[in-house]
């Protein structure tokens, strides 16, 4: 009869990996071959842990196993059971980049930044950027042996299996886990004679141009995953993964909102006012927008399908345009002359500064006339007196 996994862990069949890991560690350690000496139920049990943990903290291993109720030790479980209880508890190199396969290392993912412009996002462009990378040797073709010497030999210290165990003191007492081998650095083999251009590494660094084609509508900010274009693998590993980063140019017309772009119109208040028809740039070409009259600084014109490709979805955005009405700073003489003569049409009020200046002088002026007519009254009076 079939091994319930779940029941095995102790969780439920709904649990999250947190909880599965977390329920794997505290009974590996329980029945830890090393903490059970001579127990052969022990190290059963041990094994069972593990086939159960390799299976759901796969998704796709636990979705084939949740549908069909069962799952077949010698088909789900491969690997040594100790690699699994290491990568678990840290024991063992963990992650994408320098992985030991069957077939080598495989190389290291990198990361690049590409910045682009409005035109390559929109038509959905193929451009290049510029990756400092790990290539094959070209002396050695990636054999990390000079070229003529004696051929690689199986590593005498881990019997070309690239690991290690390891015994170690934890908290929880005496743990034995797998690390890279320190004489052949996990790779299982050992060369003579190192090649003299790679100094038996099997890869240079060099720079070069890898092409991306960018998605119809991408905007800045998002990243794409280039893939085998990172560094390459060594002893027949797969090349890792390049991620490049985008981000955008400032365009000469337009800002961008989304699948939507922006374009101020600049009006005069003539314009403004009367209504008039103006020629708009598009990403395509330009197109006619009549501005009707009465036209409100701010207002906005949408040009319909005239944005951006949807990303995620059909069609285009919309190019939104806003009015700006510009006042003149300078003014000719006839200009001000219709302006006053607009303004009196309209029964605008046109207070100018010498005005205003003239009515404050005027106020001042008044308390000094009293005081003189005040001070020519006691002159009088004093001459009667005497």
């Amino acid at each position: 009869m079939a091994t319930d996994y779940y029941e095995l862990l102790g969780v439920a069949k709904g649990s999250d990996q947190k909880t599965i890991k977390s329920a794997y560690r505290k009974l590996a350690l329980k029945f830890h071959p090393d903490r059970n000496p001579g127990d052969q139920q022990a190290e059963e049990t041990f094994k069972q842990l593990n086939e159960a943990y390799a299976v759901l903290s796969d998704p796709e291993k636990r979705a084939r196993y949740d549908r069909f109720g069962t799952a077949d030790p010698q088909a789900q479980f491969s690997g040594d059971i100790f690699d699994i209880f290491a990568s678990v508890f840290g024991g063992a190199a963990a992650g994408r980049g320098g992985m030991r396969t069957q077939r080598g290392f495989d190389g290291e993912d990198l990361e690049a930044d590409l910045t682009i412009s409005l035109e390559q996002a929109r038509e959905g462009a193929t451009t290049d950027v510029q990756v400092r990378r790990l290539i094959v040797c070209d002396r050695c073709n990636g054999d990390r042996a000079e070229p003529g010497s004696a051929p690689k030999k199986t590593c005498e210290t881990c019997g070309g299996v690239g690991q290690v165990r390891v015994q170690s003191q934890s908290f929880f007492g005496t743990v034995m886990a797998t690390q890279p081998c320190p004489t052949c650095r996990g790779r299982g083999e050992v060369v003579p004679t190192p090649c003299g251009k790679c100094m038996g590494e099997g890869r240079v660094h060099a720079t070069e141009a890898v092409s991306v084609t960018l998605p119809k509508g991408i905007d800045g900010g998002y990243r794409l995953r280039v893939p085998q274009e990172g560094n390459v693998g060594v002893d027949g590993g797969r090349s890792g993964d390049l991620y490049v980063y985008i981000s955008m140019k400032p365009h000469e017309h337009f800002t961008r909102d989304g699948d939507d772009l922006h374009y101020k119109l600049n009006l005069g208040m003539a314009q403004a006012a009367l209504g008039s028809a103006f020629e708009i740039p598009t990403m395509d070409e330009t197109e006619v927008l009549t501005v009707p009259a009465g036209t409100q600084p701010s207002e906005t014109f949408r040009l319909r399908g005239q944005g951006m490709p949807r990303l995620r979805g059909i069609g285009f955005g919309d190019l939104i345009v806003t009015a700006q009405v510009t006042v003149p700073s300078k003014l000719t003489p006839k200009a001000q002359e219709l302006l006053e003569a607009y303004a009196q049409e309209m029964t605008e009020h046109i207070e100018h500064h010498e005005t205003i200046v003239e009515r404050i002088k005027g106020f001042f002026k008044k308390p000094d006339s009293h005081k003189q007519q005040d001070s020519e009254g006691d002159t009088q009076e004093e001459h009667s007196v005497s």
